[in-house]
């Protein structure tokens, strides 16, 4: 019996590891067999949240669940779709677009793929309920037909900038702001110490929003074959309702989604079927593999010592220079890296931060490695930095940049304490030990030393700025002062050298690496993705073994069991933060306390 039951146990046992290897070999064969594109297609993109430059590699975002697109995954779709006979139209549904500079990066795509002979279709139900679209209406100008449901509207009601100003609520609160600047137009601040606009504040602020203005009114004037005036007139006008833009030219007709959809698979041809951007990539193999291989760097979000993090669930990214200035290094040690592709998303933030990242563009190009920046929504004060020693800058005509400037100082507080009841004591060693303490306001003697800070501080930022850029300081400092500027504008004062996005900087890539003009690249992001399980690792404080392929198997064996969990709690968070159960309040007025940022 004892014999005849460790038999049938030893069976069991040969069973199991046969079901389990069965199991393991279909997973392998469905992963390998990738459904088919089909023969006649129209290529589709729901843009219903602004696209992301990076879904950061130590996000669950960017680990589990469906890929969001990004800005370059959009693009590369279409790129390859422009040259791909299965692919007969594409068809986009609008709702946010995202900033200027991205809405202008998709415009240059649309219009390349129109150039290949293909037809493209906005449609939306309607353009702002409630609120302005001009960004959106902007964006669907680029393409052959625009679309709305019978109920909508085209609010097309030109653009603003609210600025608030607190001087008087802080002194309310018993807060004084002691702030210094460099220069006038720094105006960062002046949410803390104005209770309106300066002078420079609103002449900054006028041209700026006159630069991207002018963008908008002759993209549109472009796009539907109307005069600038034209357009500016029916801004004025607006919001139009449907018919009265249909009468307008601004849409070309009035159509619910059933009826877009089932028109443009007619036009396209027996057959045709519908695919997702997204699925149209994974299904084509992603990235192009073949070509000189250009690393792409990405540097997003505001500036900081250290490694860049990100909000786990929601994908939100710091951008570390510790890391970003890793991946520079790694790319200009890399054989096969032919030039570095250096995308700059960045407000600014920590001057030491940024000049660690600027080092490594200078020691990749002494390695002799080519430096292109591209620069998205923001390349502002420290995005601006880190970006200025590079071979050559790519901006969008509504890239905010510039803003070559510093602020610095604190916010003191006793008075606001003493309102409350509540005394703070200090005993302090060494003569400054308070300088920054928000308890007491600056003695004469550390006032001066904080502005000495922000002096050297401006004084090395023009300096580096001028030699990046082969100006005369004089010529630098003139449109320095901390003022922002349009890429447009940018490229005329000499701060930036071209326009366009990412297939202007490739076009300058090739040219710096001295490739011929149609040669093939692989762009390869450093560092490298994280597996899922790195993820969850890193997370969870475990995440050391960045180097070690074993251990990272390792690390894939003992926590995929969470990987489920934790995709639903994932989901579980995105769906929260959408019905507003956490996070900041709808509505809430957020601002940094001041620190030095440029």
């Amino acid at each position: 019996m004892k014999r005849f039951i460790v038999g049938a146990l030893a069976v069991m046992g040969a069973l199991s590891l046969l079901s389990v290897a069965g199991l393991v070999l279909l997973l392998m064969l469905a992963a390998a067999s990738k459904p088919s594109v089909p023969g006649t297609l129209v290529l589709e993109l729901e843009l219903n949240e602004p696209l992301l430059e990076q879904v950061p590699e130590d996000s669950l975002a960017g680990a589990f669940g469906p890929k969001r697109a990004t800005v370059r995954d959009v693009v590369e779709a279409l790129e390859k779709a422009a040259q791909d006979k299965r692919v007969k139209s594409l068809l986009v549904h609008i709702d946010q677009p995202g900033g200027v500079a991205v809405a202008q990066e998709l415009r240059d795509a649309v219009k390349a793929f129109r150039a290949s002979g293909k037809k493209a279709v906005a449609f939306t139900d309607t353009f702002g309920e409630g609120g302005s679209a001009t960004g959106a209406y902007y964006l669907a100008t680029a393409f052959d037909e625009i679309y709305i449901q019978p109920s909508g509207d085209v609010t097309l009601t030109g653009i603003a900038m609210e600025t608030p100003f607190a001087r008087d609520a802080f002194a309310k609160l018993g807060v004084q702001p002691r702030i210094g600047q460099r220069y006038e137009y720094k105006n960062a601040v002046n949410t803390y110490t104005e209770q309106g606009y300066t002078a420079a504040h609103r002449e900054a602020t006028e041209k700026f929003l006159g630069s991207l203005f002018g963008q908008l009114v002759r993209g549109i004037a472009e796009g539907r074959k109307l005069s600038e005036d034209e357009v500016k007139g029916l801004i004025d006008r607006a919001p139009l309702l449907g018919q009265a833009a249909l009468e307008a030219k601004l849409v070309d007709g009035l159509l619910y989604r059933d009826e877009v959809l089932a028109k443009v698979k007619e036009e396209a041809g027996k057959g045709a079927q519908l695919l997702f951007l997204d699925k149209y990539l994974d299904r084509t193999g992603g990235a192009r593999e073949e070509g000189e291989t250009v690393a792409l760097v990405y540097g997003v979000g505001g500036i900081v010592r250290g490694k860049s993090e990100s909000n786990p669930f929601g994908g939100e990214a710091t951008f570390g220079a510790e890391s970003v200035a890793l991946a520079l290094r790694k790319a200009s040690e890399d054989k096969e890296v032919k030039a570095i592709l250096f995308r700059v998303d960045s407000p600014g933030g920590s001057y030491v931060a940024s000049d660690t990242v600027r080092r490594e563009v200078q020691r990749a190009r002494e390695k002799g490695k080519p430096v292109i920046v591209s620069m998205a929504t923001y390349a502002a004060s420290g995005g601006y930095f880190v970006s200025m020693g590079a071979d050559k800058i790519v901006a969008q005509p509504g890239t905010l940049t510039g803003s070559i400037g510093v602020y610095g100082g604190k916010m003191v507080t006793a008075d606001f304490w003493a309102k409350l009841g509540i005394n703070f004591e200090t005993i302090s060693l060494g003569k400054d030990a308070t300088l920054y303490s928000t308890d007491s306001d600056f003695t004469p003697e550390q006032q001066a030393k904080n502005d000495a800070s922000l002096d050297r501080v401006y004084t090395d930022f023009t300096q580096k700025a001028a030699e990046g850029r082969h100006l005369p300081l004089e010529k630098l400092q003139a449109v320095a002062r901390g003022r922002v500027w349009t890429g447009e504008d940018a490229k005329e004062l000499g701060l930036v050298d071209e326009l366009g996005g990412f297939p202007k900087a490739l076009e300058l890539v090739r040219e710096a690496a001295k490739l011929p003009k149609d040669a093939k690249v692989h762009l390869q992001v450093f560092p490298r993705k994280k597996q899922p399980a790195e993820v969850i690792a890193d997370i969870l404080g475990g995440g050391e073994g960045d180097n070690s392929e074993d251990e990272g198997g390792a690390q894939v064996a003992a926590l995929s069991p969470l990987i489920p969990a934790l995709e639903q709690t994932r989901q579980m968070y995105r769906l929260g933060a959408r019905l507003g159960l956490w996070g900041p309040p709808h509505g809430t007025l957020q601002a940094p306390l001041p620190e030095t940022r440029w």
